[in-house]
């Protein structure tokens, strides 16, 4: 933490600019606690707390900008990426769709403070084609309360921040070996539950041409779309004769669900 606070001095707010922007375009730095360390620094009068609430703000409204425009060019593609770079993006896209579906654009407002939605909600944004102007409107609110919360804990613990600082800087080695356990743990379990899900999803997978096949035998399945309803304004398509419910609708409408036929269900 101490040398943080050295960098920023030593370089200014333009550090600050790049780590958040970094950041914000996928990149896994520690933002947060940048930001924290310049409040703190502001409250002991060696940053200027406007420049640095702006260029962060500039920079978090600057990478969401470009993961818009990229969902609204590329559209699902960009989604994709983010999926194969992810531990869980599936969690993600889901949690942004229903947050998006449900809140409509004020989701925007405290998708940073989530892990994961932060990255996901501006592509997911420009893929479900939603007004660009609208969007920097609420997408500028989330982040200047994000930079403003950031900025302001380190503000508010400045006079002890740099004995904290000390503290962290004398039991460097320990702490770092103990975080890079903690953080090397937590890697491995994700990737060990990611196969065993991928795993269990190949099992339980048909092809197109097998559900095809099905189709047309005597005893067709039935099929069951479980998109959410911005999925289906995206891509109209629909197989045909599938009954559409959402995952949280299941249990509400499980009686519209034959017991006597095998029920296939897909998603985007």
């Amino acid at each position: 933490m101490n040398d943080i606070m050295q960098f920023l001095v030593a370089h200014g707010e333009l550090v600050l600019f790049v780590v958040v922007l970094l950041e914000q375009l996928g990149l896994p730095l520690p933002s947060m606690i940048f930001l924290i360390a310049a409040g703190a620094m502001v409250g002991n009068g060696q940053l200027d707390g406007f420049r640095v609430v702006a260029l962060s703000f500039l920079a978090c409204l600057l990478a969401d900008a470009i993961w818009f425009e990229l969902g609204r060019r590329y559209g699902t593609r960009v989604l994709a990426l983010l999926c194969r770079i992810s531990f869980e993006p599936d969690t993600c896209v889901r949690l942004s769709e229903r947050m998006i579906h449900r809140h409509g654009l004020r989701a925007l407002l405290i998708a940073k403070f989530i892990p994961g939605l932060s990255t996901i909600a501006p592509p997911l944004a420009g893929v479900f084609r939603l007004g660009l102007y609208r969007f920097l409107l609420f997408d500028g609110i989330g982040a200047l309360i994000w930079v403003a919360a950031g900025v302001g804990v380190g503000y508010a613990v400045s006079d002890q921040f740099e004995m904290v600082a000390a503290y962290v800087s004398r039991m460097g080695l320990t702490i770092g070996l103990g975080a890079a356990g903690l953080i090397a743990l937590y890697v491995a379990v994700k990737i060990a539950y990611r196969q065993w899900v991928l795993r269990r999803l190949r099992i339980g997978r048909i092809t197109v041409e097998e559900l095809h096949g099905l189709m047309k035998s005597q005893h067709p399945p039935v099929i069951v779309d479980l998109r959410h309803a911005l999925d289906v304004g995206v891509t109209p398509f629909r197989i045909p004769g599938a009954l559409h419910m959402t995952p949280e609708e299941i249990m509400d409408r499980h009686q519209e669900l034959p017991r006597d036929r095998d029920i296939v269900t897909y998603c985007s």
